[in-house]
């Protein structure tokens, strides 16, 4: 809390108050029966308000007439704009499933009116879900919803540099350092507790996090060219990859182990679509479709090895666009190490003389 006078205190306190007494009186013209609870959160609920704070409140409304209660305006004696703005049940259910870590106004918001006490009731299970779900140890699922954040991320930084206005670059600059700051905070099971202006103070206290994160983001909003936008960009995204990396490898472990029920029929699967094109493409020269093949067995191997702990296979090593008779000799040494990992999981791969010899074992009732 900035200092300031006690009359200016008491102003303040006043004000607030004028403010939720207006939304209960209003909520009983026009809507009764909706309101169910309001409750302050932001600078007045943490203490780093000023004279020129705004009042965040969260108004829980039970249905849409609740709309009504919702108003932006600007206050002429203090030169403050306040945006009162209504939350339904379902947003803060959303909250407490924890796809976000912006949910200070679910967990932290001090209530002043409630119209039935089974309005707080519902209100301390959606923040004990919540509480839940942080306290609990950090799983593979945890590690997808933070690397969601970072994904929306990538494709921001995507759009910053290929853009060539300032404006632009800036603007999707802004939106990366949003959706970072949301991923770290995810991947670390925290929420923001207070706002924009003490961020970096709750980043740095997180564990996981790149040594520098909230430095290189500080050279982002200071840089005066597009070009030193986008080199610090690189910078925070590569960075911030990194860290997640290391996050990866530790729940790795927690994988299921490769068995006959997570593989069987996938080495089959990758024979099968894409052996015969790496050799066309060998033949006839055809490098898009040798570089699509290959990637389309690197995404196979990625999506296996989210579920289950397998070796890595890099795939992509083996493609060489000037010799794509050696990428096709690379393409089935990946697929005899896999079929490595077949064998050792219990699976024998599937192969027939002729198409009679399957036919034959296949009309066979599962019982034999």
């Amino acid at each position: 809390m900035e200092t300031m006078g006690k009359s200016s205190m008491i102003y303040l306190e006043e004000r607030n108050q004028k403010i939720i007494d207006a939304v209960i009186k209003k909520a009983e013209a026009v809507c009764p029966g909706t309101l169910a609870l309001i409750g302050i959160y932001g600078s007045f609920m943490t203490g780093d308000f000023c004279e020129k704070s705004d009042l965040d409140l969260l108004i829980l409304i039970n249905d849409d007439r609740g709309w009504q209660l919702g108003r932006a305006f600007i206050q002429d004696d203090l030169q403050v704009g306040h945006d009162i703005y209504c939350t339904t049940w379902e947003q803060l259910q959303e909250d407490a499933n924890y796809e976000h870590p912006n949910i200070s106004k679910l967990m932290d918001a001090k209530i002043v009116y409630c119209a039935d006490e089974k309005y707080m009731e519902q209100l301390d299970t959606l923040r004990q879900r919540a509480r839940e779900i942080l306290s609990a140890p950090f799983s593979e699922a945890d590690y997808g919803k933070a690397e969601k954040q970072l994904k929306e991320a990538a494709q921001h930084y995507t759009m910053a540099m290929i853009s060539e206005c300032r404006a632009d670059v800036l603007a999707e600059a802004g939106n990366v350092i949003y959706y970072v700051e949301n991923a770290m905070a995810m991947l670390n099971k925290r929420y923001f507790h207070r706002g924009v202006k003490r961020v970096y103070e709750e980043l740095n206290a997180m564990r996981n996090r790149p040594e520098k994160f909230c430095d290189t983001i500080e050279k982002i909003v200071s840089a005066d060219s597009a070009a030193a936008v986008k080199e610090h960009l690189t910078t925070l995204m590569r960075e911030t990859n990194a860290v997640f990396q290391q996050v990866k490898e530790t729940i790795t472990a927690q994988k299921k182990s490769a068995d006959s029920a997570s593989l069987t029929g996938t080495y089959e699967e990758m024979y099968s679509n894409w052996r015969n094109k790496m050799y066309e493409a060998a033949k006839t020269g055809n490098r898009h479709l040798a570089f699509v093949s290959m990637n389309s067995l690197n995404a196979m191997f990625s999506e296996i090895c989210s579920e289950v702990a397998l070796d890595r296979y890099d795939v992509l090593d083996g493609y060489d666009p000037q010799d794509l008779h050696k990428t096709a000799a690379a393409f089935d040494d990946i697929l005899r190490a896999y079929l490595e990992a077949y064998k050792r999981a219990g699976i024998k791969a599937l192969h027939y003389s002729d198409i009679d010899a399957f036919v034959l074992d296949y009309r066979k009732p599962f019982s034999e």
